[in-house]
């Protein structure tokens, strides 16, 4: 199997409703119009665009169906140990979804299993396997540190990878998500992906580059979210 890593300049986005304020009551209406078309395709609790065609988010609810229709997903990476909801199973039986569930423990004090993160992250860099959404069940801690270890394959520096964490994670930061970020290898990853071309233009007319050598990325800032 052939895994392709890709990396890009964007910053973080988080998907918010957003409605206007006209003076008379047609454009009044007009707006409330708007409004029931933007509520129809309300995003996942702390959704956010990871890289193009990479997505997090917490657990999607059946009112989040819709707006996941407009990202087009060929793949689910859930990092919760419990059984997926039938409702949702259906969802992605109806869009040809694939979905990958790899258990993590999300209590506090819990340890972040390498093996489990790494089998992940190998889903999660195989682009046949996007445009991919990665959600646990509030979009922080446990999908924070799969991002995490993706930016430490990307090469960003680890000041730079634990700000990420700290932006999604807000004031409940874990100080064993921390360690683990700090700690985790990705250098047997690396290898596998090291005589892989590391140079392309896809999707559209964005140029991507495969960082599979030993400089150190400095991540754009981040957004508040």
């Amino acid at each position: 199997m052939i895994f392709l890593m890709i990396m890009n300049n964007e910053q973080p986005k988080q998907l918010h409703n957003s409605t206007g304020d006209d003076d008379n009551d047609h454009n009044n209406n007009n707006n409330n119009n708007d409004d029931d078309v933007e509520l129809s395709f309300h995003p996942p609790i702390n959704f956010a665009t990871v890289e193009d065609r990479i997505y997090r988010s917490g657990f999607p609810q059946s009112t989040d169906f819709a707006f996941l229709d407009t990202l087009h997903l060929r793949s689910i990476i859930c990092l919760c140990v419990e059984s997926y909801p039938k409702e949702n199973l259906e969802y992605l039986n109806s869009r040809n979804i694939r979905l990958f569930q790899f258990g993590i423990d999300g209590t506090k004090d819990a340890n972040i299993p390498k093996r489990i993160i790494t089998d992940a992250l190998k889903v999660l860099i195989d682009v046949r396997n996007h445009p991919v959404l990665i959600h646990c069940k509030r979009g922080k801690h446990r999908t924070g540190c799969l991002v995490g270890c993706l930016r430490k394959l990307q090469n960003w520096c680890l000041s730079s990878v634990l700000e990420e964490y700290k932006v999604y994670a807000v004031e409940k930061s874990r100080e064993t998500d921390l360690n683990f970020l700090e700690k985790y290898d990705v250098s047997y990853l690396r290898q596998c992906l090291h005589s892989i071309i590391y140079q392309y233009h896809g999707y559209g007319s964005k140029k991507r580059r495969l960082l599979y050598k030993e400089d150190v990325q400095q991540k754009p800032p981040i957004r508040s979210v």
